[in-house]
């Protein structure tokens, strides 16, 4: 497409966003709740980067990475610091619902926040260093059920959080009756459990594509499964599912966004709109497909409703796991 075709797109883009809504940002910030590297920081850096490509917003997001009990340290800021912000975005997924389900944020719930937008599902990997003598998932999980002590797996989610979950289901359908004896060590971020991997101090690593795939192209890492139903297309047709070797295990992290309670209702529309309208772009398209993310298209009340029912699914499987009780 010419140049000047698709800044028109893009100003049509804007224009229609903003004559949704009255509120205009100034100063947009998103809070990635962990360091960089991981799933989080990915959602806020290539998000406000398209916005600003799309004109939706005016200048540059600025991205804050909060760290910290696995999202707890980013919602209490909000919440107890920054609850009338309207500028403000915070990155969620999979990994928020699942902490919010097991009462890991101390005196927080999903209702002290508005939940704006989805800008895709993403699947969970699980995979060790390229070197490994290990090839397969059933391998891996061979080596866990015959000594437990020997596997150490790495997570960008604390203890409990989704990453670890992942591992746990996995487990749980390889035949290990205790899987609370799967050693899972936690990192504030994805990047960081990889560095470790690297380093020699893991075994394996548990993460979601988008946050594996840079290492995947550089060649430091070799994906033992892809926890999808079945194989994802183009760059990542290779990669096998964890299904196919006989591990019926399926885990997909959804990826959007949350706001400040108190965040005003014409912020919330503006917000709303400006994400369902980056969601539904080519440009995000192709950002998807890049990424090996996969398509859910939800905004506002819909969006609220689907983490609401993420929360009670997450809480009925910890359950069941043994980490609530």
């Amino acid at each position: 497409m010419p140049l000047i075709g698709g800044l028109a797109i893009a100003g049509a883009l804007a224009m229609a966003v903003s004559a949704a809504s009255a509120f205009e940002p100034e100063r947009t910030e998103c809070i990635a709740p962990a360091n960089p590297g991981g799933g989080w920081d990915f959602t806020c850096r290539q998000v406000g980067k398209s916005l600003q490509d799309l004109g939706l917003i005016k200048s540059t997001m600025q991205v804050v990475n909060l760290s910290g009990g696995g999202g707890g340290v980013a919602f209490a800021e909000v919440v107890n610091k920054r609850n009338d912000a309207n500028d403000l975005i915070i990155a969620a997924s999979s990994a928020t619902a699942t902490r919010l389900a097991q009462n890991a944020y101390p005196g927080n719930t999903m209702d002290q926040v508005r939940w704006l937008a989805a800008v895709g599902a993403d699947y969970g990997v699980i995979a060790v260093a390229k070197d490994s003598e290990i090839n397969t998932l059933p391998e891996l999980l061979e080596k866990i059920k015959d000594d437990p002590s020997s596997v150490s797996i790495g997570g960008g989610s604390a203890v409990g959080g989704w990453d670890h979950l992942k591992v746990l289901i996995a487990a749980q359908k390889a035949g290990i009756s205790d899987v609370r004896s799967v050693k899972y060590i936690a990192f504030a971020g994805g990047g960081e459990a990889v560095t470790q991997l690297l380093a020699g101090s893991l075994q394996a690593f548990t993460g979601d594509l988008s946050e594996a795939k840079g290492f995947v192209d550089s060649g430091d890492i070799k994906v033992l499964a892809v926890l999808a139903p079945e194989r994802l297309e183009g760059e990542f047709a290779d990669m096998p599912t964890a299904k196919e070797q006989g591990i019926d295990a399926i885990g997909a992290n959804w990826r959007g966004f949350y706001a400040p309670g108190g965040m005003s209702g014409e912020a919330y529309e503006f917000w709303v709109d400006a994400i369902g309208t980056l969601y539904a772009s080519d440009e995000w398209k192709a950002v998807m497909e890049t990424n090996g993310l996969a398509p859910l298209d939800l905004q506002g009340a819909e969006f609220e409703a689907f983490v609401r029912d993420s929360v009670d699914n997450i809480t009925a499987l910890s359950k069941e796991i043994g980490i609530l009780q």
